[in-house]
């Protein structure tokens, strides 16, 4: 398997200095500079009461005392000396078990519950201080860096690899902060993804993000499916010629309540009938909408728009979910040369390659 030539994805820029690394579908839970809470609507699935008051309940806790740097890496739960989204019926037992960590080991520390919880915003400040680490973030893990040049473009490429049977993909995304030599590689933790897709974005351009919210009050819906034709006579649809989509119809530039009518109407009358088989887009024309309208245009998919200020970007993995590793390498001097997200490895292929063998119809 032979390496290609690295691929130019596009650029972006960090003027904090502050790059998050994280799960484009969960940009919406981003708390800012606001005390985590979750969302509302992911709450009223929850059936179970005990559950809900658990969540509700989360804690973050501070590992603390002369020896918590050691106590925390050896007790290896989270990254650092915090314990961030415990869920509240877990904390007392957590506390008991780091108690007898602490006494087994000789260690001079505890943990210490924070009030109010800790901002994300926040959580990136405590990862940048170590040099940059993997946090949770709602359960889900990324990972913020400090160090980037805040007044200069950061050029983002990959490098892909064939992996045989499983075809073309990612081997590592790159982010060129310097042109010196690497001397040395940290491993700052995993990014966790389960939407395919991550982005690279300042932490304070993050901010201003906007996951759902309509930034001109605008949405599109669309559809697609064995059964678009069928639809697009019943409903008077045009094809939508997006680039990078086939045979999607539907209806672009609408006022938001006349597109949830429609994807309402659509929904109800493909449940009418069984046999209808579409699937329904609902595009409110947010800055995730505006992200990936670029991702699947893009030849390489991956797509840069401009975020409060600062450029973003975001990327299809190539390999889809999973957890991937991200590390940092240093000059001789120490600086932050290149940020490399590692997406191929050899578990990752083989269980890929397991799973093309299982439901291969060849």
């Amino acid at each position: 398997m032979k390496t290609d030539t690295p691929t130019l994805l596009g650029s972006i820029t960090c003027p904090s200095g502050r790059l998050v690394i994280a799960d484009t579908g969960y940009l919406g839970a981003w708390s800012g500079d606001a005390p985590p809470v979750v969302d509302e609507a992911t709450l009223s699935t929850v059936d179970d009461p005990a559950l809900l008051e658990s969540i509700r309940t989360s804690a973050d806790l501070a590992v603390v005392g002369a020896d918590a740097e050691p106590a925390a890496r050896s007790f290896n739960r989270q990254s650092g000396t915090w314990l961030y989204d415990i869920p509240g019926h877990g904390v007392e037992q957590l506390t008991d078990i780091f108690i007898e960590h602490c006494r087994t080991h000789g260690f001079d520390a505890r943990l210490e519950r924070q009030k109010p919880r800790v901002a994300h915003r926040e959580r990136v400040e405590h990862a940048v201080r170590v040099g940059g680490s993997e946090f949770i973030m709602n359960g889900v893990p990324v990972v913020a860096i400090g160090d980037l040049p805040p007044d200069q473009e950061i050029t983002v490429m990959a490098t892909s690899r064939d992996y045989g049977r499983i075809g073309v993909r990612w081997e590592s995304i790159s982010l060129k902060v310097r042109s010196t030599q690497p001397a040395s590689t940290r491993l700052l933790g995993h990014v966790g993804v389960d939407a395919a897709r991550l982005s690279l974005i300042d932490a304070d351009g993050l901010g201003t993000w906007q996951h759902e919210e309509p930034i001109d009050g605008r949405a599109d819906v669309a559809f697609w499916g064995r059964s678009v034709q069928e639809a697009v006579t019943c409903f008077g649809a045009s094809l939508l010629a997006n680039p990078g989509e086939d045979e999607v119809y539907g209806w672009a530039n609408l006022a938001v309540n006349e597109a949830v009518d429609c994807a309402i109407a659509l929904q109800e009358w493909k449940q009418a009938v069984p046999e209808r088989t579409i699937a329904v887009d609902f595009r409110p024309h947010s800055h995730h909408w505006q992200v990936m309208a670029e991702v699947r245009a893009a030849e390489h998919e991956a797509g840069v728009i401009e975020v409060g200020g600062t450029r973003t970007m975001c990327l299809m993995t190539s390999w889809g979910d999973g957890l991937f590793p991200v590390a940092t390498d240093h000059d001789t001097d120490g600086h932050l040369v290149q940020i490399r997200i590692m997406l191929g490895d050899p578990e990752r292929q083989a269980r890929l390659e397991e799973m093309h063998d299982r439901f291969s119809l060849d």
